[in-house]
Parts: structure tokens; C-alpha cells; sequence
């Protein structure tokens, strides 16, 4: 009886290391860097394309932000982005790119259920635990700086 168990548990652990996919790291990092270096390229291409525009430094910015969002979103539409971020992992994600896929995404995808019940209640699924532990730390860290005294 014990051997047998012994033997069911050797196959389980052959066959989680059959299925489990092995990642090598350094390709990873080396994807994540290309892709990331790609977004921030054509951010960096806007930026300079709105300054020969004459527009200032910050109305600049602001044009960057939007046409990266629209771009995300574009290709979240059109299911490219998830594409995107399986080969590029976290070059993907971090960027204000990732975050309009992370709120583009789940909108897109309930919106059969309607505006209210799929795209209202469903739209910051992902991107909604950011937000707010993004919002809370940033209140927390404030309330001890101002504390420490360092805010007046």
C-alpha cells in the first residue's frame, strides 16, 4: 500500500515537471529590455516629434501619454497587445502601455454583459488593486514625511 502511494506521488512529480514551463531568465530580461526599449523609443519619438511641433515641455508630455494610451488600447482591441506582453513580459507591463491594457482589456471583454454590469463593474478588475494601493501608499508615505517634519 505504501509503496504504491510512493509511486503515484513519483508520477505526480514527473508529470509537474513535464507541464511546468522552464523559463530562462536572462532571455526574459533580455525580451523585457527590447520590448520596453521599444515603447519607450516611440515615446521618446513623440515627445521629440510634439517639441519640433513647438509645443512646451509638459503639453509635450501630455500628447506622449495620450498617444501611447491610444495605442494600447488600439492594440488591446484588436487582441495584438496580449501578444506584446507574452514575448516581452514586464517590458510590457510597466509602462503607462501596460496599464491601458490592464484597463482596456477587461472592459473589452465584458462588454457583451453590458455597459453596466460588464464594462462598469468589470472595467478596473485588474487595474482597480493598483490603484488603490498606489493611492493608499502614496497617502501613507506622505503622512509620515509630514510627520518626520520634512513636508511643511
Amino acid at each position: 500500500m505504501e509503496q504504491k502511494e510512493e509511486e503515484k506521488k513519483q508520477q505526480y512529480e514527473k508529470y509537474v515537471k513535464e507541464v511546468t514551463p522552464t523559463h530562462n531568465l536572462w532571455l526574459q530580461m533580455l525580451k523585457a529590455f527590447i520590448t520596453g526599449g521599444i515603447i519607450c523609443t516611440l515615446g521618446q519619438a513623440v515627445l521629440n516629434f510634439a517639441a519640433g511641433m513647438g509645443f512646451d515641455k509638459q503639453t509635450a508630455g501630455s500628447w506622449c501619454s495620450l498617444i501611447l494610451i491610444l495605442i494600447s488600447v488600439l492594440l488591446t482591441g484588436f487582441n495584438i497587445y496580449p501578444g506584446i506582453v507574452k514575448w516581452g513580459g514586464a517590458g510590457a507591463l510597466v509602462p503607462i502601455t501596460g496599464f491601458a491594457n490592464s484597463v482596456a482589456a477587461p472592459a473589452i471583454e465584458f462588454q457583451k454583459e453590458g455597459q453596466v454590469y460588464g464594462i462598469g463593474s468589470k472595467i478596473f478588475t485588474i487595474a482597480g488593486p493598483v490603484i488603490l494601493y498606489g493611492v493608499f501608499t502614496s497617502w501613507a508615505l506622505g503622512l509620515i514625511l509630514w510627520a518626520a517634519g520634512f513636508l511643511t
